[in-house]
């Protein structure tokens, strides 16, 4: 992850969690974390004042929780774009606390038509608004983790709702974060927990499974397509 850059744009988004972001410990969930990144993602794009009827989805997400932000801590996110490539930018946020929260994430975001169908490249005037904070440095899109899970990985039921769903029909990005902090549930993920998922296709409602194997979860539609991958500590 990328440090914040000597110079160029940074863009800051005030956040408090609220009574439905935190656990039953008063710890933020990953899922509400997720939320804000996407949140500030938008905040700034609109703010950036660059035309624009395109779309932009995520399709690797990494974050690194120093310490979880905790219910009703006001909160900076702060967020750069860190990365460009032909068809998307990666951009690095940084979340920081009154009382000590911080977590650290880098999102590679493509650029897509309006209808989601394909990647276009990146609009104009992207550049000049964003150029001097990337600094130069090209970025990649390819995916890493295993893309199936092996025979033998467990699985569990999964269900996407309606109210899972955003804009697009799809299951919403910061959504699939929910498979993560389930495993959470229960117990405390302690400082310097670091996850990510990557996104190969996108979901509706309705049944799904998540199969598991070591650190690697798979998140499969009920046709067993792979929707999204988790690399998770201590699996």
């Amino acid at each position: 992850m990328v440090p914040p850059p000597a110079s160029g744009r940074v863009y800051t988004h005030p956040v408090t969690p609220g009574l439905g972001d935190v656990a039953p410990d008063r710890r933020a969930r990953l899922d509400a974390i997720a939320r804000w990144l996407q949140d500030a993602a938008w905040a700034d794009v609109v703010d950036s004042g660059i035309p624009d009827d395109a779309v932009w989805v995520v399709r690797r997400m990494e974050v690194l929780v120093e310490r979880f932000p905790r219910f009703w801590e006001p909160l900076e996110v702060a967020t750069f774009c860190s990365g460009t490539g032909p068809l998307w930018a990666e951009r690095r946020t940084t979340v920081r606390g009154a009382e000590g929260g911080h977590v650290e994430a880098v999102a590679l975001w493509v650029h897509l038509d309006p209808d989601g169908a394909r990647p276009r490249p990146l609009p104009e005037g992207f550049e000049a608004v964003y150029g001097a904070a990337a600094q130069g440095r090209r970025v990649r899109a390819r995916l890493q983790h295993p893309a199936a899970p092996p025979d033998d990985a467990a699985a569990m039921p999964w269900t996407f709702r309606a109210a899972d769903l955003d804009m697009a029909r799809h299951v919403n990005n910061a959504t699939y974060w929910a498979v993560a902090e389930e495993e959470l549930a229960g117990r405390s993920p302690g400082d310097g927990f670091r996850a990510t998922i990557e996104h190969r296709a996108p979901g509706g409602a309705g049944p799904a499974c998540v199969a598991a194997s070591g650190p690697h979860r798979w998140v499969l539609d009920e046709d067993g397509a792979v929707l999204a991958t988790f690399e998770l500590p201590g699996g």
